[in-house]
């Protein structure tokens, strides 16, 4: 997994040793899981490092989620972008849903071999969630339109500038955030990263109105 380690810190050079190990391991662990539940797509498993641990970091790219702060991540899968952004940022809280059991489970483990002791994940549908967040993040789920809904009222209002949602898409979005209505602003991901993966992808940030 050293191309894990050598990957994060070119592009995140202020990871502790610390944070680099636990990003190593987290590559191992996705790898043992994956043999047992598919959380991540199996001929993607040889990307893990690019294709899932650097594009949930993509977030950290636009935005410095603030100690003390709380993020609410909905349809998580394996814990994605959840559990990176987690190790990344471990004064702020994570929780991190989603409505298919198994994969919660698999979330479960990952965060308590790591010891991320701000980790928190649970198996329950985004609208189901009753506790009030700064931040809401979330990989691809489904079109906007469908996706605000879940999450519109799970926001604290603390007036923040950067709050809102950080969705993780890739492709042409013009009509799908024109079907949304939503004010949105889009960061290239290849603004940050050079690999072809990422040529695409963008980190959709819709802000609190």
């Amino acid at each position: 997994m050293t191309a894990i380690r050598t990957l994060l810190s070119g592009y995140f050079p202020e990871l502790t040793e610390d944070q680099l190990q636990k990003y190593e391991r987290m590559g191992e662990l996705y790898q043992e899981w994956n043999q047992k539940i598919n959380v991540i797509s199996r001929k993607d498993m040889d990307m893990i490092g690019e294709h899932h641990i650097l594009h949930s970091l993509g977030i950290a790219k636009v935005v410095q989620f603030p100690e003390h702060t709380s993020v609410l991540d909905v349809g998580t899968g394996g814990g994605l972008p959840g559990l990176p952004l987690a190790v990344m940022f471990p004064e702020v809280k994570f929780h991190l849903v989603d409505s298919i059991g198994k994969k919660i489970h698999v979330v479960q483990e990952i965060a308590r071999e790591l010891h991320l002791q701000n980790v928190t994940a649970d198996h329950i549908r985004a609208e189901q969630v009753r506790e009030k967040f700064d931040f809401v993040v979330s990989r691809a789920v489904t079109r906007l339109a469908n996706f605000w809904p879940w999450v519109m009222n799970s926001f604290k209002k603390t007036g923040s500038p950067i709050e809102g949602l950080y969705y993780l898409k890739g492709g042409d979005l013009e009509e799908e955030i024109a079907e949304s209505g939503l004010i949105t602003k889009q960061y290239n991901l290849r603004d940050y990263f050079t690999e072809e993966f990422f040529e695409t992808k963008k980190v959709v940030y819709v802000p609190l109105k």
